[in-house]
This record gives structure tokens, sequence and C-alpha cells, in this order.
């Protein structure tokens, strides 16, 4: 039942181990299952969906240091975060030594398929990537705004993006959403690159500050919980040297196996669509789709951002 496959992928040939192993068990134990196996999705699955949505995925991957989410017992066994890479990862794996506090750090860099595929075979379920390219590791070309309810209420979610879509689209900067998989969205700004972490993080709290001061019985930048009350956490922290943001199109290690999905702007509105709607059973289409077809791929500088920002407040 556990026989390896082996797929080839661009130059590189690619060995799936233990295929039939379930990493996401049915809820009901597979009674009455409506998709995919009736024991969960397989590691076979997973390896599949990445498969499948690699063309989608790896533009925002390529170049990106990643720290790895690895699950080899499935989702109700432990957890590993995996920052170093093994020395058994094949010499074909592209890797990066960062600079991290008295020393480094060699991280894995997904550039093609073929490492895709291999980090699946790792029961990789979660790709969390940096927010910046191994060429200029000290200047982001995203920046990530984390919208994160008190409680697991996507209507609250829905309404804190309208009001920061509006805000940035006010002082001119395109931005896109993605859901989490979890509970929440991420909207996400290309950057042209020429601003530090520091100068990025500096601006996304200020933008917002700014949005919660606005709306204080809604929003808050509050960090510690307890100061939260049921208000939703504007949390721009993702914006720091060496801290990560999920990849969209990533495998979530939740019940169903949720998916972090770009979706447009107008769908925000559907009310069917929540952070788990979309799975690695009914992602692709949304992939196909190029939801973020709009999203200008030059980035652009805060510089005028800023002022706008500021002008706002006089």
């Amino acid at each position: 039942m556990n026989d390896a496959r082996t797929v080839r992928a661009g130059r590189h040939t690619v060995r799936l181990h233990r295929p039939d192993k379930v990493l996401f068990p049915a809820p009901d134990g597979g009674r009455g299952t409506p998709e995919g196996s009736g024991e969960g999705h397989t590691k076979a699955d997973l390896f599949d969906y990445y498969r499948s949505v690699a063309p989608f995925m790896l533009p925002h991957l390529r170049g990106r240091p990643l720290m790895l989410e690895r699950h080899p017992d499935g989702v109700t066994g432990p957890r590993f975060m995996q920052k170093d890479t093994p020395d058994h990862y094949p010499e074909w794996v592209t890797r990066a030594e960062v600079a991290k506090q008295g020393g480094t750090v060699t991280h894995t860099v997904c550039d093609d398929t073929a490492t895709l595929l291999f980090l699946a075979d790792q029961a990789c379920l979660t790709l969390h990537r940096w927010l910046s390219r191994t060429g200029r590791i000290d200047h982001p070309d995203r920046l990530v705004f984390d919208l994160d309810p008190a409680k697991d209420d996507f209507a609250a979610v829905r309404d804190a993006a309208r009001l920061l879509g509006r805000l940035l689209d006010d002082i001119g900067l395109p931005s896109a959403l993605m859901t989490t998989g979890s509970r929440g969205l991420h909207v996400v700004v290309p950057l042209n690159g020429r601003h530090d972490f520091d100068d990025v993080r500096g601006f996304a709290k200020d933008v917002a500050e700014v949005l919660a001061a606005a709306h204080p019985d809604r929003l808050t930048t509050a960090a510690r919980k307890e100061a939260r009350g049921d208000r939703l956490y504007l949390d721009v922290q993702r914006n720091a040297y060496a801290q990560t943001a999920v990849a969209p199109f990533s495998v979530r290690a939740a019940p169903g196996a949720p998916v972090a999905m770009p979706l447009t702007w107008e769908q925000l509105d559907d009310p069917a669509v929540d952070a788990r709607h979309w799975t690695i059973d009914n992602a692709l289409e949304q992939a196909r789709s190029d939801p973020w077809a709009q999203l200008p791929r030059t980035g652009r500088s805060l510089g005028p951002a800023r002022r706008k920002l500021r002008a706002l407040g006089d």
C-alpha cells in the first residue's frame, strides 16, 4: 500500500514515499466525506496538489528564503518549524545563507517544481516565505497586513479588509487579498524593494494606527491579546527582518486541508467565501483564474504614499 512513486519534474526525478499515509484525517473518521478520500487526505493528495498548482505558486516563492512547516505524522502529530536546510536534501535544492543574530541560517529556497514536490514528500504542509528575495535580502518587495479577528468571525475580517483597501487606494498603493486558510486575510502590497525592513514596518504601523484611530471600536494595533478585547488586530509584525508570511497556495495544517488562496476584491462580497473556503479539493480552478492579474507587476515606492498618509491626518 505504501509503495513509493517516482515522477519527473524538469531535469530532476522526485520520489514520493508512503503515498497512502493519511496526513489530514477525515473529521468523521471517513463517514459521509463529500470530497476526496473517505479516509481524509493523503500524502499523495498533498503531492498531487502541489504539482498541479506549481505554475501559479512558484512565482511567489522563487528567490525567497523559506521557513518550512513539517508534519511527518500528519496534522494530529508533532509539528516541526524548519529554517536550516538539512545536509541530506538534494544538491539541486537551492539554499540561501542569511545572517541572524550570532551567525547565519541556511534556508531552503523553492525555485522549481522538483523542489516543491520534494518538500511535499518531506511532509512540508505549509511554506512560509520571507518578504524579500536573496538578491536584496534586507529590502522587502512585499508588505503584508495580517487581519486577525478576536474570534472566528469572517464578517469582521471582511469589513476590516474593505476599510484597509480603501485607505491604501487613497494613498496610492495597489493591494491584493489572500485568505490565510485559518481565520483571517492578508492584504498584500507590492513594493519596489528600495526600502529596508525597518522603513517598511514603520510605514505599515503608521497605516494601521491611522485606520485603528478612525475605527477604535472595531480595530486595534495592540500587540497584547488582553488589550484587544473583541476588536480585530491589524498585525504588521510580519514586515520585519527574518519574519515570514504564509505563501500563496500553501496548504494549512488544519482539518480538510484548507489553502491560503489569492482572491479578487470582488470575491470578498461573496457570502460563501471565508478564510477556509478553498482546500486542496477546489483550489485549482481559483488558481487558474489568476485573481491577482490586476496587480501591477512593478511595486511602488513608499515615499508618495507616506506623504499622502500624513496629509490625511492634517
